[in-house]
This record gives structure tokens, C-alpha cells and sequence, in this order.
């Protein structure tokens, strides 16, 4: 089965610091470096989407230092690692509400974004300040708005044309849900999307996840059987 898109919830920093006795910030920084892997080993598999859900809107709720210590993180590992994965093909965007991050946070991300390869190989859509709910709101808001301008008639909406309205319009469906960390839920990521998706639950934490881990998820996709509602024997007709 063709894979154009990969979902990832990175989970297990602060357990994978703490297995090694050191402070949570120590584990998001590991954590950065797995992200690198991870789109290094997608462009070799021939992936063209992948999202990861990198903060929250719930992890407003973290200790005020951690949430500190992860926008400046944020910040710098933008603009330290940007310009070598324009070179390499990536496109950045990212998904979730932005304005509620600081302006210089907010200036760079607009940047990142209009930042153009000149073959892309990945589209890299990082979802911050993200949840599920908000997603579909949003795109709910937006549709009433513009059948309240007259531009959509209400007979006229459909599953197709609210997706149109969400953060990930215009990109393929995510074939792939991964959670690293052992946790079982999705955690309010990517609701709408993820209605055909296949679910991987991992207890790998998250900076231990490498292209061996990745590979492992892919051969155990292609065993699967996507029947969309139909039978087994309608699908090997």
C-alpha cells in the first residue's frame, strides 16, 4: 500500500531524561535530534507528508519553567535547523492556534514558512498550540461564515468540502498514526483526520525512535487490510 502521510504524537521525553537521571529539558533536546532522523527517514522512504504534534494546547498546563524552557528550545532549534532542511527539500508549516506564542516566536515561524527548497521532498506540518477540537471548531466557524456571505449553500456542505476548511486541507488523508511512549490515545491530535487512520501505539520513547523503529511500523502497515467500511473478500476481488 502507497504511504503519503505519517501522524506522529512524540511522547517519552521527560521519561526517557529521567531513566537517565536528568532534568526533562535534558530529554526535549534528545528529542529534537529524533525529530531530524525521523524526516531524514521519511524522505528516504518516500513519505511526502508527515505531521507531528510537538506542543498541545493542554501543555499550557505544564510547570510555567518547563513551558519556558520548551518555547526557547522551540526558538532555537527554528532557526538552527531551518535552513539545512530547506536545503534538503523540506517544506515547514505549522498548524494549531499561533497567536497565542510570543511575537519573535511567532515572526520565525511565519519565516520558516515562507522558506521554499528547490525540490520539495517532505511537507513537514508542525502542529503547536494544536488540539483536535479547535481544529474542527475553527473549520466550523469558517464554513457558517462564508454560508452567512451566501458564498456556500447548506445543501452544498459535505465531509469533503468541511475537510477543505481544516488545518490539513489540500493534503493527503494520514495513512498513520504513531504514538511513541506507550500511552493508548490520541490525545485530541488531528480528530477529523484520523477517521481511516491506522493506529500504531509504541512503548518507544520518543528520542529513541530512529529509521529501524520507523521501518518496523511500515512493514506491519503493509500487513494491515484497509477495507473502508467494505469486506475482505470486496477488497481482494
Amino acid at each position: 500500500m502507497n504511504i503519503q502521510h505519517i501522524a506522529i504524537i512524540m511522547d517519552g521525553n521527560g521519561r526517557w531524561a529521567a531513566l537517565r537521571k536528568r532534568p526533562r529539558s535534558w530529554g526535549h533536546k534528545a528529542g529534537v535530534k529524533a525529530v531530524k532522523s525521523t524526516l531524514e527517514a521519511c524522505v528516504k522512504a518516500g513519505i511526502g507528508h508527515l505531521t507531528l504534534f510537538a506542543f498541545s494546547s493542554e501543555n499550557w498546563r505544564r510547570p510555567p519553567t518547563e513551558v519556558n524552557r520548551l518555547m526557547t528550545l522551540f526558538l532555537n532549534s527554528l532557526e538552527k535547523e531551518s535552513p539545512e532542511l530547506n536545503q534538503q527539500g523540506v517544506v515547514i508549516r505549522f498548524i494549531g492556534d499561533l497567536t497565542a506564542f510570543s511575537d519573535k516566536l511567532q515572526s520565525k515561524m511565519a519565516e520558516v514558512s515562507a522558506l521554499k527548497p528547490l525540490k520539495q521532498k517532505l511537507m513537514l506540518n508542525v502542529a503547536v498550540n494544536y488540539g483536535g477540537r479547535w481544529d474542527i471548531t475553527e473549520a466550523a466557524k469558517k464554513l457558517a461564515q462564508e454560508h452567512k456571505q451566501g458564498k456556500v449553500a447548506l445543501s452544498d456542505i459535505n465531509e469533503s468540502n468541511f475537510s477543505a476548511y481544516t488545518c490539513l486541507a489540500n493534503q493527503p488523508p494520514v495513512d498513520i498514526l504513531i504514538r511513541t511512549g506507550g500511552e493508548l490515545r490520541i490525545s485530541n491530535f488531528l480528530l477529523w483526520q484520523s477517521a481511516y487512520t491506522e493506529l500504531f501505539f509504541i512503548d518507544t520513547l520518543w528520542p529513541d525512535f530512529d529509521e529501524t523503529v520507523l521501518q518496523s511500523v511500515l512493514t506491519d502497515f503493509q500487513k494491515r487490510e484497509r477495507r473502508f467500511g467494505q469486506t475482505s473478500e470486496q477488497i481482494n476481488a
